[in-house]
């Protein structure tokens, strides 16, 4: 598959995740997504799939007025090599937008099964300390506390979501990670350590286990973007390739 014809299956990816768990808005040029109640976390403005529009300042001001208006936060993605009118439109309205790797797991690389790690069901106990974990591990904290799973268990039941769970020598969990299937495409995300456990090949572990998980569901198509140039490494480690960039205006969860 040429990059082009990937960074398409992408797009249409990011337009299709959300709409198992939010409404949706159109607003201007963007794609809204709303999150449903109770689903745990928010979602993102996107520019509408398939609409080669030339960004503005007050393009990005209006998506952003009417995610204040909602009490959402503020918060665009989009894929620079897609869109590249959409970055100098968030400059000039006064906003700023990280660039991320987006990488790509090529179909016919061969990822070793790790053997510190376990696949998740809906019911799973340890399914509240994933959530807590990998909260912690953003957070840049090491304490591992029980979190809400929100609508996980369903996703996980319907197939929408994978969880996976890394454990130390001692069975003491140190990590997780999840991605979402649709189709033959899924991203890995929110994939996170603490601190106290990084250096130990743990979030390499939780990659291969969710790369596992994900192809042994159908998918073909296994992405990310890194949240910098360090995790991004330990993704080119483990067979991913940088495919092109990712911009986040808000934040960044992988």
């Amino acid at each position: 598959m040429t990059d082009a014809a990937l960074l398409d299956e992408i797009e249409t990816y990011y337009d299709t995740v959300p709409r198992a768990t939010a409404g949706v808005e159109e607003v201007g040029p963007f794609t809204l997504f709303v999150a449903d109640a109770g689903v745990g976390w928010p979602y993102y403005a996107r520019p509408r799939l398939g609409d080669d529009h030339a960004f503005t300042a007050d393009d990005v001001r209006r998506v952003l007025a009417r995610q204040d208006e909602l009490g959402l936060p503020r918060a665009i993605e989009w894929v620079d090599d897609v869109t590249p009118s959409l970055l100098p439109a968030v400059v000039d309205a006064g906003e700023h937008a990280g660039r991320f790797p987006l990488l790509a797991l090529p179909e016919e690389a061969e990822v070793a099964t790790p053997d510190s790690t376990r696949v998740l069901g809906p019911d799973d106990p340890d399914l509240p300390l994933v959530v807590g974990a990998v909260h912690a591990a953003f957070a840049g904290e090491d304490e591992i506390a029980a979190r809400s799973v929100g609508r996980r268990p369903g996703l996980i039941r319907e197939g929408h979501l994978v969880e996976v769970a890394a454990y130390d020598g001692d069975g003491r969990l140190v990590g997780g990670g999840s991605a979402a299937p649709r189709g033959t495409t899924a991203e890995l995300m929110g994939i996170g350590v603490p601190p106290a456990h990084r250096m130990a090949g743990t979030g390499t572990a939780i990659t291969r286990a969710l790369v596992h998980a994900c192809r042994e569901a159908g998918v073909r198509t296994v992405f990310l973007s890194a949240g910098n140039d360090a995790a991004a490494s330990i993704y080119r480690r483990v067979g991913f390739r940088d495919v092109g960039t990712a911009c986040i205006l808000g934040g960044h969860g992988g």
